[in-house]
This record gives C-alpha cells, sequence and structure tokens, in this order.
C-alpha cells in the first residue's frame, strides 16, 4: 500500500488520511472520557487508542480500543511496562494526562522514540521546575514579568510559623501546600475566621480549612527530618480563571482561558470560555522563564498565578479546535508552530462546558446494557 506526505498528512494511496495508534495514560482521570471521545471525533482520521490505567476498573478501558493496567508513574517498574506495552502495540504516540507521569516518561522519551513512537511531553527540566510550586515560583520570579502572590517556603514547624505570620496570619488567612502535591492533596487554609460551626452543619465534609492549632497539634512531634517541604502563600480571593495552552520549548502558540465557576474533587464542572488578554501575556511571560511544551494547564485566581500542570487538563472543546489532537499533529510534524498559532481566531468565547456524573456497566471486563 502505497504513503504519500501531502499538505503535511500522511495519505493512503486512495486519498484517506492514515489513521493513527496513540497510547493514552491515566484513562481512568477526570478528563479521560471525553478527550477519548473527542479524539476518535476528530474529523479527519480514525484514532485508535490504547488505554493505561493503575486501575483495572478505570472508565477508559470500555471505551477504548484496548487496554493495559500499569504501575504508578513514580514507580521504577512504570518506564519497562510501557515499553513492553509500546514494543507490543507499536503505537505512533504516547499521550500522557496523569502528573504522576510525565516526569518518568520525559526521562525516557528517546528510548520511545528510537523504536518509533513519539511522546508528548515537556523536558524533564522544565517539567520538574513547573512540578515544584516553590521551585516554579523562583523560576518565575527571576523573570520579573509575571504576577505572584506573596509566598514564602518551610521544612520545619519553626520555619513554618514563622513563614505564617510573615505572609500575614493571623490578620489574614494564609494557604499552605506542599512543594510538589496533586489533586489538592496536603492544601489547606489557614483562616482564625473561619466560621466553624457552619463548616459543621451547611458544608459537604470536603474541608479546606484548619486552624493553626490543628497544623501545630499534627506536626509538632515530627522530626525536622520528617517535616514536609511546604510553600506557604497569601490566601487570594476573586475569580479564577485557568490558561490551556498550546507550547513548544517555552513558545505560546495558541492559548485558551477558561473561568473555574464550580469545582468538585479539585476538578472543574462548570466554567466559561472568555476572552482575557492579560492572562494569555502572562502565560507567554510564564512559558518563557520555563520552556514547557506541548499541553500545558496555567491555574490563576485574581490574575495571580497559583500553579502550572505540564499536562494535558479540561479543555472546553470545539468541533474546529481539540487543542489534544493539535499537539499530536504538532508531535508528529503534521503541523508547525505557526499553524497551530492560526488557530487563535477559531476560539468561541462564550462556550459553556458542565461536567456531569454518568454510569458505565461492565461484567468480566467487558461493557455490558
Amino acid at each position: 500500500m502505497i504513503i504519500d506526505f501531502i499538505g503535511g498528512l500522511e495519505r493512503m494511496s486512495d486519498g484517506r488520511v492514515r489513521p493513527l495508534k496513540i497510547i493514552v495514560t491515566a484513562c481512568g482521570c477526570p478528563g479521560a472520557s471525553t478527550l477519548i471521545r473527542m479524539l476518535k471525533n476528530n474529523g479527519e482520521r480514525p484514532i485508535g487508542i490504547i488505554g493505561t490505567d493503575m486501575s483495572s476498573k478505570a472508565v477508559g478501558r470500555f471505551l477504548c480500543d484496548g487496554f493495559y493496567e500499569v504501575p504508578a508513574g513514580t514507580s521504577p517498574d512504570y518506564i519497562p511496562v510501557m515499553m513492553n506495552i509500546v514494543k507490543r502495540e507499536k503505537p505512533d504516540l504516547i499521550f500522557p494526562e496523569s502528573s504522576n507521569e510525565v516526569l518518568s516518561l520525559a526521562r525516557a522519551r528517546d528510548e520511545f522514540e528510537s523504536i518509533g513512537t513519539k511522546v508528548v511531553v515537556s523536558s524533564p527540566e522544565a517539567i520538574e521546575t513547573s512540578s515544584n510550586k516553590y521551585l516554579m515560583y523562583e523560576a518565575i520570579r527571576k523573570g520579573g514579568n509575571v504576577d505572584l502572590p506573596r509566598y514564602s517556603t518551610a521544612s520545619t514547624l519553626d520555619e513554618f510559623l514563622h513563614a505564617v505570620k510573615k505572609i500575614g496570619y493571623p490578620m489574614e488567612p494564609v494557604v499552605f501546600k506542599p512543594h510538589i502535591g496533586k489533586g489538592s492533596r496536603g492544601v489547606r487554609i489557614i483562616d482564625p475566621k473561619a466560621d466553624r460551626k457552619r463548616q459543621l452543619m451547611e458544608e459537604k465534609p470536603i474541608n479546606k480549612y484548619t486552624s493553626l492549632e490543628e497544623f501545630i497539634e499534627i506536626f509538632q512531634h515530627v522530626d525536622d527530618s520528617e517535616f514536609p517541604d511546604f510553600l506557604v502563600m497569601e490566601y487570594l480571593k476573586g475569580m479564577e480563571k485557568t490558561a490551556d495552552t498550546l507550547a513548544m520549548n517555552g513558545r505560546e502558540l495558541l492559548t485558551t482561558i477558561k473561568t473555574v465557576e464550580k469545582a468538585r474533587w479539585g476538578v472543574i464542572v462548570e466554567g466559561e470560555l472568555v476572552r482575557d488578554d492579560y492572562l494569555v501575556e502572562q502565560t507567554r511571560q510564564i512559558l518563557m522563564d520555563i520552556p514547557l511544551s506541548y499541553c500545558v494547564n496555567i491555574q490563576f485566581i485574581a490574575g495571580k498565578l497559583i500553579e502550572i500542570n505540564p499536562r494535558v487538563s479540561t479543555f472546553i472543546y470545539q468541533k474546529n479546535l481539540i487543542a489534544p489532537y493539535l499537539a499530536i499533529k504538532l508531535a508528529l510534524n503534521e503541523l508547525n508552530e505557526d499553524d497551530i498559532t492560526n488557530y487563535r481566531n477559531s476560539i468561541d468565547y462564550g462556550r459553556r462546558m458542565i461536567r456531569y456524573m454518568d454510569q458505565l456497566f461492565y461484567k468480566d471486563g467487558g461493557e455490558v446494557l
């Protein structure tokens, strides 16, 4: 069968665009079902998707064309297992969804690409910097062009108590979070004015507030060598927005901004695509300081940088703008960087999204109705 490379796309002898086979990792994560559906409905070519996940019950198992259970991305067994899968399936590309996997895959990218499989990840150095919240702030602070909250760091209880006062406690609430964390784990607000009775009686038992006394009680007997590294920062009030950007080696190519109006389990459930030239420019400056590539998610509150996720996140998709598919085409050299920037005029501002719960039924490893 003859294959010609025409118009940036590999085409079969009958004119059809060459199908792709890709691996989508962490296919049980909150955004996986939509991502898989959008990639399959790209409108240009068939895409066979092999899902991987730590859990055999991942929803993506029943939405993909094949599935493998794998170790955690931080496990020493992860890359050998993924390499065996790649040798067996011979995919064109690996598309990671989990923060816990991108660094391992980035470090092993040359191994995968030597056997013909691209990996849609940034450089290991950029991932390491962006994933450590303190190193991230320090790198961007040196650039001097991005609006940051007041912040400090602490590696002992005494340093923590000093840091919260430095940031403004008890006159103002403060936030603390681990230098390296995922999914709001270890993140709390210390607010002496928080209404504990209302939290108990009116809020669901997923509480983001704590008191300084509770923190001290937890950590007062922890040896300094076992004390976590915490970032302590000012508590920001205002609209939360996220930038979902496509980049290449620190060059911002295409950025959409969405509001985060409601969230559940640390995941957006309601938001809107909005025009925000200031945050697009802030995103551009951030990428100059930390040269990330492909899909990057950047979180802001009240216009100040909160967090960077060097991976795909929740997009507000359009039929003519499926950013993860553009990232795949960029990785495969089917589009160049300027081609990606041309999609800026396609952003459908005002488009809204809502995330909802659904159910899937299976038996003996197969979906049933």
